[in-house]
């Protein structure tokens, strides 16, 4: 099964525009990290159709990981860059020291789901490293330049994955 490239709006409307300065700046990158939840919770909802941030354009997905201590299912929302059949995904966690904890999860279990666009789809996760992780981390700029200041404000390696549908 394909993971859907699923976008609501446009990421040219004033909207997106407007919504990338400001997730750019740490007081949107606070906003944005205190209202997951409630992203969270409408994502799961729709299915991964709709996000609390709007209809920018960009593609979101939510990842079910399994907890690495806990054992128990984990939900996080992500934007994704697509890469052939496969999606990325980067632990920026809004460029803070830490990572984020799915990005320990799926080190410890990489297989993992994906629920975007009203499918869920069962995906096997590969850290990459060197060149493929830089060409990744550009993907997910491509995406959304937001992501280049995320990476100005740490010093720590910023995790990137690749995401493959299982049996691909």
């Amino acid at each position: 099964m394909t993971i859907p490239d699923y976008r609501w709006g446009s990421d040219r409307s004033f909207l997106a525009r407007a919504g990338t300065a400001f997730a750019a700046t740490k007081p949107g990158s606070w906003t944005i990290r205190k209202l997951m939840p409630l992203d969270r919770k409408l994502l799961l909802r729709t299915r991964g159709r709709k996000t609390i941030l709007g209809p920018i354009g960009a593609p979101t997905l939510v990842i079910e990981t399994i907890g690495r201590k806990s054992g128990q299912p984990r939900l996080s929302p992500l934007l994704f860059a697509r890469d052939g059949d496969a999606v990325i995904v980067v632990g920026s966690n809004f460029g803070q020291e830490r990572h984020p904890a799915w990005t320990g999860n799926l080190l410890a279990h990489p297989r993992a789901k994906v629920i975007t666009g009203g499918v869920e789809v069962t995906v096997d996760a590969q850290l990459l490293q060197g060149a493929e992780a830089d060409a990744g981390f550009q993907k997910m700029i491509d995406v959304t330049r937001v992501y280049a200041e995320y990476k100005n404000r740490t010093d720590r390696d910023i995790r990137v994955f690749r995401l493959t549908p299982s049996g691909v």
